[in-house]
Formats: C-alpha cells, structure tokens, sequence
C-alpha cells in the first residue's frame, strides 16, 4: 500500500503526523502500511498495558459482545461491578465510578472534591496542584494542568487551582487558605519530563492535608495499573490517598478510565456525575482481563526485573555519552541528555530500518520510555542497542 492513498485530509489537523499509518500490531511490534515493522516503547503513551492487541483482551472484548455491550449507565452490569470489587480490593479505596478518559476522570475528581467542600467547608473549592503537571485537555483539568502556555491558551482559565512545586512542600503550605478543598499531583509527572514526587513529600502532603481537613488527590493516568513495579504508584509511599484517578493502563488500549474514592469523600447527589459510555461492559470486561493479568503470579516481579534492567542500560548510555543520568520508577523512565536532540533522535529511530523503533521526547533534552509491561528482556536489549547506535549519529550529524 502507498501512503498517497489514504486521504489523511479527512481527519482535523491537531498535532503533526508521520507519513505512515499502522495497520497492525502484536506485542511490543507495530506494522505500518508499507510493511516496515516498529519497535514500540511508546505503547500509546504507557497505555497498552499487554501490548499491542493481547490474547486476553482480545478474547474479553469477543465474549462480551456476545452478551452485551451497552445497557446504558442507568442499569448495573457484570463486568463493571467485576472490575470494581477488583480495583478497591487492591486499593485503598471503596468506590468506583467509570469514565473514559483520563481527562473525564479528573474532571470527575475536580467536581468530587469542589461537591466535598460545598458538604463539609463551606464551599471551599480551591485544589492546589503543580507546576509543570498534567491533568488532561478539559477546560477544567487545562486549568489544573501547570504545563506552561496553557494559561493563555483557552483564556480564561477555570479558576481556583494554585500552583505549588513538586517536592517543595512549603511551596504548598503557602498557597493553603480557607476556600483550599484539596490538593492533587501525579505521582510521577510524566509529560513534565518523568519527574517522581518523594516519599517525603507524598507522606509531607498527607499531613497537610490532615492538619487543615483537606482532599489528598493522586493523578494515576500514567502510574496507575502496575506502570511502577506497584499496582498504584502512591503505594511506593506508604499514604493513603483521599481520591485516585485511573486510564491509560486500566484499558490496556480501549477507552476506560475511572474515579476512585474512600466512602466518606462519596457526597455526589443523583444527577451530580454521570456519562453516556461509563461503565459498559465492553470496555470494563477488558478492564478485568488487564487486571487480572497484572495479577498473575510472577506478573510484577518481571516489570520490576524489565525496569531494573531499562535503568541499567539508561545508564550506561548515560555513561557513555556525558549525559546526566536516568530517572523514573518501574517502567516509566527517562534518559536525560545533555542537550537538546531528543526530537531529532525520535526521528531517526522512526526512519530506522530494516525496523523502526518509536521512541517520546517529552521534553527536547529528554527520552521517555513507557514499554509494555510484558516488554521482553531480549525486546529492552534491542532497544538499547539500537538507541546507542542513534545517539552516535545523530551527534555525528
């Protein structure tokens, strides 16, 4: 197939594109139209979970379309209630409301928690985030977003979200007032460079949050569903968080995401929150067969095993080159470079061949790597081979 015969005009312009469309996919391998197979260590931005189109998921998604597949949010259905006994089972929370993305889930948590402050503070609504985090594309969570230029973007900005500074905690004790009503980060900001928040810090918020009767919200698009070597990412820290949010992962590839929250923080009244899709048993079927994967004997052990031995590599490349080292937790890593050809690195891996290998840079002096969780130790050994070959050229170019 010629890439000229795909009228990609079709389709709005909201981001720029590669001359090559996918046609197809098994594990840790993508295939484009002309054949040319990928490497991938994006996943969808750490959302395929089992890699590109797992057995179990595959055969979730068929048997649920042969039972049901939208009874409308106004019935209960199996899968749903399935996934849920699951998900507060290995959590510290007691209900789950579904949505379908990220973005929709901490939209729900923003609204959870302004509910919460109109019940028990008087209608205090202010939630304190952080700079350089990522919430989603929603007016609401833009606005909670601390990703710069996003203030100005779709001005004005929903107000009442405060910017605090990862691992500074007095940088959050000063933004607490009396219309405060929560506060809430990523446990590892992803798109602002793969940046861990500290169990210092993560135990420091708990605190705060206790001491002035605030929400302790945890923003697990892209930790959540075992990314870390845990199950939840805040887990690492011994807190217990008021509010969760979950997506990417909890999917594995279809659209799923969901709202977590201990039972006393439940205050929404009927008609609060709702959604046409949320909760059907299409995608939460997925979500039990994704779980259950991650639950299997010898599952984690072998994310932790793949990160030790990403993180190794990371840094001996980091050696290598003079670069600054690596960072992350489990399977959500970045090499930090010293100067700024992560884009251009990107590219040549794509452009690679006999296969390509498709690689993030959310920042330009930075490489993000979000594998599949079942990655391969042989699948981790090619990527590293193949990005110290990148690195020399593209600093010989």
């Amino acid at each position: 197939m010629e890439f000229s015969q795909f009228n990609v005009n079709t389709l709005m312009e909201i981001t720029s594109r590669p001359d090559l469309v996918f046609v197809r996919g098994q594990g840790s391998w993508l295939e484009d139209h002309a054949g040319k197979r990928y490497l991938d260590f994006v996943q969808g931005w750490a959302v395929n979970t089992l890699g590109h189109c797992a057995p179990e998921m595959q055969k979730a998604l068929l048997d649920q379309s042969k039972l049901l597949m939208n009874p409308s949010p106004a019935f209960y259905n199996v899968p749903s209630i399935e996934l849920a006994q699951r998900l507060t089972g290995a959590s510290d929370f007691d209900r789950v409301f579904f949505a379908n993305s990220g973005g929709e889930a901490n939209e729900g948590a923003i609204k959870l928690a302004r509910k919460w402050g109109q019940v028990h503070k008087k209608g205090a609504y202010k939630i304190i985030t952080m700079n350089h985090g990522f919430h989603g594309r929603t007016l609401a969570t833009m606005s909670a977003s601390g990703k710069p230029g996003w203030d100005k973007m779709f001005a004005p900005q929903v107000e009442g979200f405060p910017k605090a500074e990862l691992n500074d905690l007095e940088s959050v004790r000063k933004l607490i007032d009396d219309q405060t009503v929560a506060i809430m980060l990523e446990p590892v900001q992803g798109e602002g460079g793969v940046l861990p928040a500290t169990r210092e810090f993560m135990q420091g918020l708990r605190k705060l949050a206790d001491e002035h009767k605030l929400l302790f919200i945890v923003d697990e698009v892209q930790t959540g569903m075992g990314r870390t070597g845990k199950m939840f990412a805040y887990q690492h820290s011994d807190v217990v968080p008021d509010i969760m949010t979950l997506a990417k992962g909890i999917g594995g590839g279809v659209p799923l995401a969901a709202l977590l929250a201990r039972q006393e923080v439940c205050v929404f009244a009927h008609g609060d929150q709702g959604g046409t899709y949320n909760g059907n048993p299409l995608t939460t079927a997925v979500g039990v067969a994704v779980f259950d994967a991650l639950v299997a004997p010898g599952f984690m052990e072998s994310v932790n095993a793949r990160a030790k031995q990403l993180s190794e590599g990371l840094l001996a490349l980091s050696a290598k080159y003079g670069m600054k080292g690596e960072r992350g937790v489990g399977l959500l890593r970045a090499l930090i470079m010293d100067r700024d050809d992560g884009p251009a690195i990107v590219d040549a891996a794509r452009n690679l061949t006999p296969n390509g290998l498709l690689l993030n840079a959310p920042r330009p002096n930075l490489l993000r790597f979000m594998p599949a969780l079942n990655v391969t130790a042989e699948e981790i050994d090619t990527m590293l081979t193949q990005l110290d070959g990148l690195i020399a050229q593209v600093r010989k170019a």
